[in-house]
């Protein structure tokens, strides 16, 4: 969808749980609270190496502190979790100049093979520690999210070894000497990081639209990793994948398998991985990719992993999407605005998410002044006008008979005293004035404009051709009337319904009295 007010993608609206809903989701995800944790074992302070790492000793001891002593990955969790307290201020490293000139100080705790560890410099507790107990949820929630930032960017990003398997020569399987990273050429490498990141980005992109497209209900359902990666991978005027294609499928859903893996601790998604058996076939994305007949729909493509965004998850993929220069609305958002920017969005909200977003926003207000204010922001000759009159329409349907005088008050008003004599008719009143034709002909085609304004002709041409047909059947004449009347979209919305209109007499009807409006002009 685009907003063409600005030309910029436009998201689904989403619907979010509060910021302190989120804030707890935040506290309570495994990195985060393990991360808050070592933030609190540093004090005052502990020394650290050049890149702000433990010690193996000390890394054995923060895994004790974690309580992650009997887990086999135990050491791995503390890293990440020691990490992910240096990335999101929880913990600030200080270097030591001292040990920066002089090749650093022995730190006493002994490598496995005997050898001292240089200090490089000290880590403490830092600033951003109290904000997750004394703070705003605002607070803790950028926090977590400059944590986040640092672990996508990680994720993304093969590991040295596994770029060695892509240079000439290069070997993934290990075991050999030792490689100094400063001999390698890295414009060699088939890897390009802003791609990587791009791939990751986009399947979490994905994930986002899954959820608010989804009909089961309030909770997403889990997507199967194979629609995830075809998202990306699958060009959308593909009729049959090649079998180059279905190669690059099946790689693109072991290479989320291991990112989605790395990101479930961090609260962002949740994630049933793929199945052992599929990784031992070494044919999991290509069989999921078949057709239908030859796969158990539901219950074979669960072996190829599944996963969604939590609520959390949601908020942080929309913070990236804006920082992208997409636009991803947030139901609710508009409540506390005036009605101008509440009618200047509707247009481009799916209809259920427009009228909870109305919703919301009558909630705040008193009927009769929500009712003055609507009708005021509905006025305007221009292009986006008539979306804001439809819109006007629709906020106004869920007012009760409080609103009357509101509407009486606009009855002479040429551009909102058919939309008036409408409500005013669809709520049982029956003194009002019939309108005159002017007004007649003016209201319907302001609506026309309105829903010629706000759709994609391609997509919606079913239904837009009903509309014009039955326009034209219950109108004897309307052509030679509708040129004539004075709103700014006469010419284009009569252009409209003859390019629509099934039957081809009315059809040059129509287009000649675009003409005759276009020279009226």
């Amino acid at each position: 969808m685009v907003n063409t007010a600005d030309e910029r993608p436009v998201m689904p609206p989403v619907r979010l749980p509060s910021e302190a809903e989120l804030a707890r989701e935040a506290l309570a995800a495994p990195l985060l609270s393990r991360a808050a944790r070592l933030a609190r074992w540093a004090a005052p302070e502990v020394p650290v190496g050049a890149g702000g790492e433990l010690s193996a000793e000390r890394l054995k001891s923060a895994v004790a502190v974690l309580g992650l002593d009997a887990d086999e990955e135990g050491e791995l969790l503390a890293a990440e979790a020691w990490n992910f307290a240096v990335d999101s201020g929880l913990v600030v490293v200080l270097e030591d100049p001292d040990a920066a000139e002089g090749g650093g100080e022995e730190d006493g705790g002994a490598e496995e093979d005997g050898g001292a560890e240089a200090v490089a410099g000290t880590a403490s507790p830092g600033p951003e520690l109290n904000q997750l107990t004394e703070g705003r949820p605002a607070d803790v929630l950028e926090i977590w999210a400059e944590g986040l930032d640092a672990v996508l960017a990680e994720v993304a990003t093969p590991s040295f070894e596994e770029l060695l398997g892509e240079l000439p020569g290069g070997s993934d399987e290990g075991g050999g000497a030792s490689i100094d990273p400063s001999t390698v050429d890295l414009d060699a490498l088939d890897w390009d990081p802003e791609e990587e990141a791009d791939f990751l980005d986009a399947a979490l992109g994905s994930l986002y639209l899954f959820a608010l497209t989804d009909d089961s209900g309030q909770a997403a359902s889990m997507v199967p990793l194979p629609m995830v990666a075809a998202a990306s991978v699958i060009p959308e005027d593909m009729d049959e994948l090649s079998e180059a294609v279905m190669d690059e499928l099946s790689a693109a859903v072991l290479k989320l398998d291991e990112q989605f893996s790395a990101l479930v601790d961090t609260g962002l998604l949740e994630y049933e991985p793929v199945d052992e058996s599929v990784l031992a076939e070494a044919e999991g994305a290509e069989a999921a990719t078949e057709d239908d007949g030859e796969v158990d729909d539901t219950e074979d493509l669960a072996r190829y992993g599944r996963a969604r965004l939590t609520p959390l998850g949601l908020h942080a993929v929309r913070r990236r999407m804006i920082e992208a220069g997409l636009t991803a609305p947030l139901v609710g958002e508009l409540a506390d605005q005036d009605a101008a920017a509440l009618l200047a969005a509707l247009p481009y909200r799916p209809e259920t998410a427009a009228h909870d977003e109305a919703e919301l926003w009558l909630a705040a207000r008193e009927p009769l002044s929500a009712a003055r204010e609507l009708l005021a922001a509905a006025r305007g000759d221009d292009p986006a006008a008539p979306g804001r009159r439809l819109g006007c329409q629709l906020v106004l349907a869920m007012l009760d008979g409080r609103a009357e005088p509101a509407l009486r008050e606009v009855l002479a008003d040429p551009q909102l005293g058919g939309l008036a004599r409408v409500w005013l008719a669809e709520h049982g009143v029956v003194d009002v004035p019939p309108p005159a034709e002017d007004m007649v002909f003016w209201l319907t085609i302001d609506t026309l404009a309105a829903q010629l304004g706000g759709v994609e002709l391609e997509e919606n041409a079913p239904e837009l051709r009903d509309l014009v047909t039955d326009l034209a059947d219950q109108h004897s004449g309307f052509f030679d009337r509708a040129w004539r009347t004075d709103h700014p979209a006469t010419a284009e919305v009569l252009e409209a319904v003859g390019r629509l209109h099934p039957d081809k007499q009315l059809a040059k009807q129509a287009r000649k009295a675009a003409f005759k409006s276009r020279s009226r002009d």
